[in-house]
């Protein structure tokens, strides 16, 4: 018996900039557009061609001896590669040459030129592979963020994170399948900042995680030329089925100025989001002055004052009067 029903992901096809912007965009749910035109990379690609025209530029890596990458208990270690010995050791099941073991994983996520200022762009770092994919014109030139090659070994898992941009996710090579979780079922993925403690998510502890069987799990395999389309705040977990090439790109979606100007990664929260995270804990550190069952009692004040305003007004008529009644019984668990 599956823990979670499987929804699928939409499939589109024949989807131009105007069916984009019109049928898909506003929806704000994941979306696998297939057909779109990507440039020659589909056919040029090949580990061979990555290793000769992205040559021995220095890259920085996650290894690890299981495929399943934890970035919360860090169980990886970060290694440095020429570009062309990293895309020849990715690509194979067993290494001759290896830093922890024959049979380690590789996972690179392409960084800009300074590290702590600039975005990843492929057309700085790779140029010569940057010219055989055509990003996709779905939104304005001048909201582009970031360009990152995602490359991995066959097996390799990453954890369930969100990022705060719309992204477009452009498999080249290689198949992965992604499971998405929606911004709504947050309360369900015991969170740690951006990223879910629920580092297997196909056979979860139940005993730590009970909650997270509520969660609606969205899936779909990407193939070669699929664009999976991300939008902001949606959970995703990624699994390489194959040795695979990738490329994420980035775009602002909200005013620029709502973003921290200082975040290459685009993976803080916005400026906004960050100042009411802040005044929580503030919050939250006030409450500590008070006996237990104060405590208990105003901090149930404060989950219906953040839901009211949060999230009930956002809501219309008959599902704005019955939002007090569905906050998620995980906030109201007596935990004496």
């Amino acid at each position: 018996m599956e823990l979670q029903e499987k929804i699928p992901v939409p499939i589109f096809t024949e989807v131009d900039r105007d069916v984009f912007l019109r049928d898909i965009y506003p929806e704000r749910r994941p979306a696998l557009l297939r057909g779109v035109n990507l440039g020659p990379c589909l056919e040029r690609w090949t580990v061979e061609y990555l290793g000769q025209k992205g040559g021995d530029r220095k890259v920085k890596i996650h290894v690890s001896t299981v495929p399943q990458m934890d970035f919360l208990h860090k169980n990886f270690v970060y290694k440095t590669l020429p570009f062309n010995e990293f895309v020849k050791r990715a690509s194979e099941t067993k290494h001759s040459d290896f830093f922890l073991c024959e049979d380690e994983s590789y996972y690179l996520r392409s960084l800009g030129e300074d590290v702590r200022k600039e975005p990843a762009d492929l057309s700085k770092q790779f140029p010569d592979l940057a010219d055989d994919f055509h990003i996709p014109h779905f939104f304005d030139p001048d909201q582009f963020f970031s360009s990152v090659f995602r490359i991995s070994s066959c097996g390799l898992q990453l954890w369930t994170h969100y990022d705060v941009m719309d992204n477009m996710l452009a498999q080249v090579t290689g198949k992965k399948r992604v499971v998405l979780y929606s911004p709504q079922d947050a309360l369900h993925l015991y969170l740690s900042g951006d990223k879910s403690e629920v580092l297997d998510i196909d056979e979860p502890d139940l005993k730590r995680f009970s909650e997270f069987v509520k969660a609606r799990r969205y899936e779909c395999v990407l193939e070669p030329g699929d664009l999976l389309f991300i939008p902001a705040l949606w959970f995703h977990n990624t699994l390489a089925l194959q040795f695979g090439v990738g490329v994420n790109v980035f775009w602002r979606h909200l005013p620029a100025d709502s973003y921290d100007r200082k975040d290459p990664y685009g993976n803080k929260d916005p400026v906004a989001a960050a100042r009411a995270l802040q005044a929580l804990e503030r919050a939250l550190v006030a409450l500590d002055e008070l006996p237990a069952e104060y405590k208990d009692f105003y901090g149930r004040r404060m989950i219906q004052r953040i839901q009211k305003r949060a999230y009930c007004e956002s809501l219309s008529g008959d599902k704005q009067e019955a939002c007090d009644t569905t906050l998620p019984s995980i906030l109201f668990t007596n935990p004496g």
